[in-house]
């Protein structure tokens, strides 16, 4: 190793760490660690506690206990019992002075059967469970010991991590156990090495009670105790959120000092629409909501506003407010929907308040023939269109806005990033930029919120329109499907519309499920047969979709079967009826929009969630996949509380797959979760903010080490969140 870089552990080639060389260095490259720095930050991936040592005497005792217990002692005998290549019983038994254990590998002969020598001092860890009458150990874990004064075990006797591997790294020799002894390497050499200095001043690590970055490695890779490992990962935890906080301060610290277009109302065209045109009164919420809107649009400042709100809450109607707003100071408006259904629905309700108010608006989506569109081209760059509505064909190239002043998004998180930037690009006014609205009818857990939005200003709208009547929903199994398809019918007969969705469009070989095209001959020319059924999937064109739900608006179609195309934005006042087929197959969030669908009117509606027997009867599933499937369905009948819901579903799926996080610009989170840390997400949010208020450019000297570590491990996001 060379002289000039020995104390430098940033700088230290990870293949001059004992034990790695330039073969596992290789190895180490492929999963981002090349520096003895590096290796430090791959943290373990979960703990086993084998702080709790057994006598053989006392197996039977440990099969009480839930956790993995650990024995040591010798081995007593090996035998092995082969039933073909590879695969038979491999038996040890394990002796101490108090008595002995068998341990049993099976089909693993191939692997095992030269790992193990009668006479080894080792210690085995794992679950005591019963075989043939007797406690054993089933695939235990292992660590062969030098002997028998070594206290020191390197993988028993105290809080073990486990390491991410891949197959690269196995094939190196840098399994779990591998990567144990490369790293106990560098740390017995530690007082040799020199750290980075710790990123954080005295400042931060005080008031959040955080460890020392020195002591937060050493712990969090081979822990004193559970105490000192909880301190380790919220340390590390605390950093992960606090780096994406600050990155959220920045970009709002960015828009909020940016010019942007001022927009003053409500002016004579809000008064009309409240006064004349609506057939209905605004809610408290809303109201509450629309003037938060309009302070934000009068202040300079480009408003960079959430609004949540649950299905059939009203957002559209405080868009349109905005709208309008924005069409009276002389500037235009995109509304910007993720389907060319939803878009197309969006214009039908906006446009026919817009022409009565004598605005112009276009809609502009995929399909349109050429001329059409160069006439909406034209308009939008000449102003005399004041409001476009459309799909992701408003952010291509040809699209110039003359004015635009205000963008509306609907269901964000159904966009990249990329795509609202370039939509927020298309405004070149020398007034400022444009502002920004964005809506979602899914209810965002707060945690996630404070992540993935947290730069926006939040508005919800929490109190559903007067007379609107809370959906009956009802989980039944196949013995019900008669009894349920007789409801449907007197629901239709009396003038109501239903819907029957499924997870599938046509039958898979891999799949039991039953399709909507294969279901949809059966219900028209069976089950309601003399109604008028319609199908609907996205496998459609567009132009087919939209004729279909134009005539189910109309009630031209009595029931209409569909995928899950529906889920988002769809609005038939008259349909009452959800028939959700394969319940169990959807996620929560996915069944809360479907029920949304529906009681959107003045009569009752009601939710059926079709699903097999075993999910109705408590007594038939009681763990695995099943059991979870069962809870979420019980949970689903159980409320109409999105925010409720949307708890539960970020528990199940987790972050990642919750809301499409990748699409965010903002960096993954390695140790800390979004639901067991909202405490240090508070935490790190206050911290974050408040040095973004305090040195905004991070241009103090102690604030250095946290404008190196952004650059340095978050220079993308940083870049992206600066220009933004």
């Amino acid at each position: 190793m060379p002289a000039n870089v020995r104390h430098l552990l940033s700088e230290m080639e990870v293949k001059y760490v004992k034990g790695v060389g330039p073969r596992r260095s290789e190895a180490l490259a492929t999963i981002g660690v090349n520096s003895a720095m590096d290796l430090l930050g791959y943290f373990p991936r979960r703990y086993l506690d084998r702080t709790r040592v057994f006598k053989t005497k006392d197996a039977a005792a440990a099969m009480l206990i839930p956790e993995e217990v650990t024995f040591v002692g010798r081995i007593k005998s090996v035998q092995v019992t082969r039933r073909g290549y590879g695969r038979g019983v491999m038996l040890i038994t394990l002796a101490d002075e108090t008595g002995t254990l068998r341990c049993v590998w099976f089909n693993a002969v191939q692997y095992f059967a030269n790992a193990f020598k009668e006479g080894e001092f080792i210690a085995f860890s794992g679950k005591v469970t019963a075989y043939r009458d007797l406690p054993c150990l089933i695939h235990p874990d292992y660590d062969h010991l030098e002997d028998e004064a070594d206290e020191d075990f390197l993988h028993t006797g105290g809080i073990i991590p486990v390491y991410p591997t891949t197959e690269v790294l196995r094939h190196s020799g840098l399994d779990s156990r591998g990567i144990r002894r490369i790293m106990r390497n560098l740390f017995t050499a530690w007082d040799e090495y020199q750290l980075p200095p710790d990123p954080f001043p005295h400042g931060i690590l005080s008031t959040n009670s955080l460890l020392a970055l020195k002591e937060a490695l050493s712990q969090i890779h081979f822990p004193s105790d559970e105490k000192q490992l909880d301190f380790a990962l919220r340390r590390f935890k605390f950093e992960e959120l606090f780096y994406l906080q600050l990155l959220l301060a920045i970009r709002r610290n960015v828009i909020k000092h940016s010019p942007a277009v001022r927009i003053k109302g409500p002016g004579e065209l809000v008064t009309r629409l409240g006064g004349e045109i609506l057939p209905f009164k605004l809610t408290g919420s809303q109201r509450k909501v629309i003037q938060e809107i309009v302070t934000d649009l009068a202040s300079g400042h480009p408003m960079n506003r959430l609004l949540q709100g649950d299905v059939g809450s009203g957002k559209t109607v405080v868009a349109l407010i905005a709208i309008l707003m924005t069409v009276e100071n002389g500037f235009q408006a995109a509304f910007m929907a993720p389907t060319e259904i939803l878009a197309a629905q969006h214009f039908a309700t906006i446009r026919q308040y817009l022409d009565t108010l004598g605005i112009k608006a276009s809609l502009l989506i995929g399909g349109q023939k050429k001329n059409e569109r160069a006439q909406i081209y034209s308009g939008i760059e000449d102003g005399t269109t004041s409001v476009v509505i459309g799909t992701h064909a408003i952010i291509q190239e040809k699209v110039r806005f003359n004015r635009l002043g205000l963008i509306v998004v609907d269901e964000q998180h159904r966009f990249g990033v990329t795509q609202r930037m370039a939509l927020q690009n298309k405004s070149e006014l020398l007034e400022g930029e444009p502002h920004l609205l964005i809506m979602t009818a899914t209810p965002i857990p707060r945690t996630l919120s404070l992540t993935i939005y947290g730069d926006l200003d939040v508005s919800i709208i929490d109190e559903m329109p007067a007379g609107r009547k809370k959906i009956k929903t009802a989980l039944r199994g196949e013995a019900s499907r008669a009894k349920v398809y007789k409801f449907i019918r007197e629901q239709v007969l009396a003038g109501r519309q239903a819907f029957i969705v499924y997870p599938l469009v046509t039958e898979s070989e891999k799949s039991d499920l039953k399709a909507a095209t294969q279901s949809f001959i059966r219900l028209r020319d069976e089950i309601f047969r003399g109604f008028k059924v319609g199908l609907i999937h996205g496998q459609m064109t567009e132009a087919e979709k939209s004729d279909i739900m134009l005539a189910f608006k109309k009630n031209a179609i009595n029931i209409l079967v569909a995928t899950t195309v529906i889920e988002v934005g769809i609005d038939v006042p008259n349909a009452t009826v959800m028939l959700v087929e394969h319940a169990d197959r959807f996620g929560l969030s996915q069944l809360h929009q479907l029920r949304g669908r529906i009681g959107r009117g003045v009569h009752q509606s009601y939710c059926i969630l079709m699903t097999e027997d075993r999910y109705i009867d408590e007594k038939k599933i009681r763990t695995g996949e099943d059991a979870t499937a069962r809870q979420r369905l019980q949970l689903f009948t159980s409320t109409t509380d999105g925010f409720k819901i949307a708890e539960h579903d970020l528990m199940l799926r987790g972050p990642g797959e919750f809301f499409g996080t990748k699409q965010s610009g903002l960096p993954p989170l390695k140790l800390a979760n979004l639901i067991r840390d909202r405490d240090i997400i508070a935490q790190a949010r206050r911290a974050a903010f408040k040095l973004a208020d305090e040195d905004p450019h991070l241009r103090e000297k102690l604030h250095s080490g946290i404008r190196d570590t952004l650059m340095k491990n978050y220079k993308e996001s940083f870049e992206f969140l600066k220009a933004n």
